[in-house]
């Protein structure tokens, strides 16, 4: 009796508890960790901290070198924006390159098997670090121009509105996702970054020139060049016609780029 007691024990199928499915992880999370991955690395931290001292800098040299004549908030931000069209791009490169360069990719996208919510919450770290950046600029362009016009003995000059800041910003912005998309296209740092510099430095040069020497492309110019398309941001105003022309030139080297480089990022072999 006992024997056929266990072997019944034994044949019975004991009911387990349903394992219950993990949650999936909020973007608020990924957002969080890409902020720190941001600032983890000496490369990220002394970039990010660049921004900073590099318009303390700019302002410096403002308040000390330029006329009298010339001390007003116009300078300043022509001052703080030049270094910060260098360094966004290049802290937007880094954000996705390094996934590959580190060889932190085979991490994260296992962590978070959908690559495109990781791409994303890099994206949002990389605007609000740059409309972040801009903002802290501006303000010590405020400030110098506060401190440059007490020393010089000139009256403070605000001829800088909050809508012109506001397309300076958004310039810069749109330089910063140039080099979002080159990261997110090349996925090698020091590819990306010479990218970058042939892009803002050598291109248009080329179409300058181009624009100059032949007549049939001067007027074809603002509709194939962004870089010339994004020079009515910093002008101040921006014509109806400037908008498209700013649309149709971002549509073709921003999104399409940015486009077909998330696609091979969502089906590449990650390593």
């Amino acid at each position: 009796m006992s024997a056929s007691t266990v072997e019944m024990a034994v044949e019975t199928p004991v009911a387990r508890p349903a394992r219950p499915t993990p949650a999936r992880i909020p973007l608020s999370r990924i957002v969080g960790v890409e902020f720190r991955k941001s600032f983890d690395t000496r490369s990220g931290f002394w970039l990010l901290a660049g921004i900073g001292i590099l318009a303390v800098l700019a302002t410096g040299a403002v308040i000390l070198f330029a006329p009298d004549s010339a001390i007003d908030y116009e300078t300043f931000a022509t001052a703080f924006g030049f270094p910060m069209a260098i360094i966004l791009p290049m802290v937007a490169i880094l954000s996705i390159t390094s996934e590959w360069s580190q060889r932190t990719g085979l991490t994260s996208f296992t962590l978070v098997p959908h690559r495109g919510r990781v791409i994303l919450g890099k994206a949002i770290v990389a605007l609000v670090v740059g409309v972040v950046s801009m903002l802290v600029a501006a303000a010590i362009g405020a400030v110098g121009n506060l401190l440059g016009s007490a020393i010089t003995g000139v009256d403070t000059v605000w001829n800088v509105s909050a809508l012109e800041l506001g397309y300076i910003i958004l310039a810069n912005i749109l330089g910063m996702a140039v080099g979002f998309m080159l990261g997110v296209l090349i996925r090698n740092s020091p590819g990306a970054i010479v990218a970058y510099f042939v892009y803002s430095l050598v291109l248009p040069t080329i179409t300058s020139v181009l624009a100059q020497t032949q007549e049939w492309f001067a007027d074809k110019q603002p509709w194939v060049d962004f870089n010339y398309a994004q020079g009515a941001l910093f002008d101040g105003s921006v014509s109806g016609t400037e908008w498209a022309q700013l649309a149709v030139t971002s549509l073709f080297w921003l999104f399409i780029p940015l486009t077909i480089g998330i696609w091979a990022v969502l089906r590449s072999e990650v390593k």
